[in-house]
């Protein structure tokens, strides 16, 4: 990915870390997150397609009427490469623990 991902993204990323399907996902979200990020099946459901069509993520399985899906190595390569950037971030940010005078 050549962006850096929606926080809804980078949850959904992270949820498919173990195979999933769209409720499932949606509560493990929920879950990760801290009750913070909460996902509709609109928007979830949209950036699965997305996904999927840039073969960041992968259909796993059918099971019964539910989509399983998996993240595809380059899925896992894209979710790496946010983290470590997510990382960065903090790490430039960590001048704000300091004091004002010592800044």
């Amino acid at each position: 990915m050549d962006q850096p991902m929606s926080e809804a993204m980078y949850y959904i990323f992270l949820a498919l870390l173990s195979p999933g399907h769209g409720y499932g996902l949606m509560q493990r979200i929920r879950e990760l997150s801290g009750g913070r990020v909460l996902l509709g099946p609109g928007t979830l459901y949209g950036i699965l397609t997305r996904l999927r069509k840039d073969g960041l993520i992968r259909l796993e399985a059918l099971d019964e009427r539910r989509k399983i899906y998996l993240l595809t190595d380059q899925g896992k390569e894209a979710l790496q490469a946010e983290y470590e950037r997510l990382k960065r971030m903090v790490r430039d940010g960590a001048m704000l623990e300091k004091g004002e005078d010592e800044a």
